[in-house]
Order: C-alpha cells, then sequence, then structure tokens
C-alpha cells in the first residue's frame, strides 16, 4: 500500500513539473515574439506616438512574465517576497510621479 502512494506521488510530482516546464517554454516563447515585435516596431517607420505606448506595454507583460513564471511569484510561499517587489514598484512609481509633478509645474 505504501508502495502505490508514493508512486502515485512521483507520478503527481512529474505530471505538475512538465507542466510547469510547458508554462515556462510558452512564456519564454512569447517573450521572444514581444522582442521582435519592439524590434520590427523601431525599424519600421511608424510614428513613435504609436510606438513608444506599445513598446512599454510589451515591456510590462516581459516583466509580468519574468516575475510570475521565472522567478517562480505564482507558487505558494512566496508571499513575502511578492510584497517586498510589489511594495519597491509603489514606491518607485510615486517617487516617478512626485519628481513629474515637481518639475512640470
Amino acid at each position: 500500500m505504501e508502495k502505490d502512494t508514493n508512486s502515485t506521488h512521483n507520478e503527481f510530482e512529474k505530471a505538475e513539473h512538465k507542466q510547469e516546464m510547458q508554462h515556462q517554454v510558452i512564456s519564454f516563447v512569447m517573450m521572444i515574439i514581444f522582442t521582435i515585435a519592439a524590434f520590427a516596431l523601431v525599424v519600421s517607420d511608424i510614428s513613435k506616438y504609436f510606438t513608444i505606448p506599445i513598446i512599454l506595454l510589451l515591456a510590462v507583460v516581459q516583466v509580468v512574465f519574468q516575475l510570475y513564471y521565472f522567478m517562480h511569484m505564482k507558487n505558494k510561499g512566496h508571499e513575502m517576497p511578492a510584497l517586498m517587489i510589489y511594495g519597491g514598484l509603489a514606491v518607485a512609481f510615486m517617487t516617478i510621479l512626485t519628481f513629474t509633478t515637481i518639475i512640470w509645474w
């Protein structure tokens, strides 16, 4: 009975690792596609008022992929690092907003 439970657990772990690897490969391919799209936008003769926001959007999506799939922020036990990262992002955003406001007014 113990052997059946152990083999079932091992099969579950293998399936879980396989799914995790598939997610990482898919997100890696998506990041490569986003990078190629960003280069294509820069090389093309499209207005910079269209190109810059699209590149920034692609960069934000890539950061999310990096955090959730390659840094494993989606897994259990990563709540404190996630809190620290999001706290740092909030402080950085407020700092940029503050200095932008000071410069413009």
